[in-house]
């Protein structure tokens, strides 16, 4: 039974308190790759404690409705089975750079349900703050499969023309055999990502990787190589999950320089022929 579109964007929006310290951004860089070589200065910056900055990226896993997740598939007028959800997009925006420690108000909404006929799209869309003001807003672009058909608009495709001549560098970047496990410790348990038999039951030869964790392993290979490390330079940062990445293979990350401000991305799998990953991929910087 197709989701309630009108249930689902007349609830109301919901509040959460969420916190986090030096070991959750540790733990978040861990399982997206950082800290290799370990003892890198470059690494350092991402793993030790007395050097530590905030990838921006973290702000997905900062806690519970943060704004990377699936929690608001639980709110009124969505009732779906977690073997039929993909993450299709996501937008995060950042008003000023995400401190090593903090607590927050996490205010979570549906902004948006589009009938793409055989999937619904739910936008979930979550603006945090602390004391002090705005920290960022992210919207995430969920697919509920089998969940169309009732009739309502198809939304913006979000597609961008291909980005234009010779990339300006190409990165790769190899994933652990144990990057999801290690990954899903901040936060993320879908057992798609973890368990042989629900993978093969959601129609995967094997656990995938989490869209979010490829998300933070390209942002990590941008700031590296393109702003000199300054993670505060990261204003926006957005994409589409165009495929799937598994544990142990490696991603080809390619980067073009658009503008003095802008990054365009594609990010495909080596092992599989350059089968694309990432792609309408933008990061906005100062």
């Amino acid at each position: 039974m197709p989701i309630d579109a009108a249930a689902a964007l007349a609830a109301a929006p919901r509040s959460r308190e969420i916190s986090w310290d030096a070991k959750d951004v540790q733990l978040y860089h861990l399982g997206i790759g950082a800290g290799v070589p370990a003892t890198d200065p470059r690494e350092l910056r991402y793993t030790l404690e007395s050097r530590l900055h905030v990838l921006p990226s973290f702000a997905t896993v900062a806690g519970p409705g943060a704004g990377g997740g699936t929690d608001g598939l639980s709110l009124p007028g969505v009732e779906v089975d977690l073997a039929r959800v993909l993450h299709g997009a996501q937008l995060l925006r950042l008003a000023r750079p995400i401190p090593v420690r903090g607590t927050a108000t996490a205010v979570s909404r549906i902004a948006a349900v589009h009938d793409k006929g055989t999937a619904a799209v739910l936008v979930l869309r979550t603006d945090v703050a602390d004391a002090e003001g705005a920290l960022w807003s992210a919207d995430a672009h969920i697919f509920l499969r089998g969940e169309g058909g009732w009739g309502g608009g198809r939304g913006p495709s979000g597609r961008l023309a291909d980005p234009v001549g010779e990339p300006a560098a190409t990165v790769e970047r190899h994933l652990r055999e144990d990057q999801a496990l290690l990954y899903r410790l901040s936060g993320d348990l879908n057992p798609l990502h973890a368990d042989p038999d629900f993978a093969a039951g959601a129609g995967f030869d094997r656990p995938v990787l989490h869209g979010l964790c490829t998300y933070g392993v390209t942002l990590k290979a941008v700031v590296d190589t393109v702003l000199d490390g300054e993670v505060n330079r990261v204003r926006e940062y957005r994409t589409r999950f165009a495929g799937i990445a598994y544990p142990g293979e490696t991603l080809r990350i390619r980067l073009w320089r658009e503008r003095d401000d802008t990054v365009r991305v594609v990010v495909c799998s080596v092992e599989r022929s350059d089968a694309a990953v990432l792609t309408d991929t933008v990061v906005r910087h100062l």
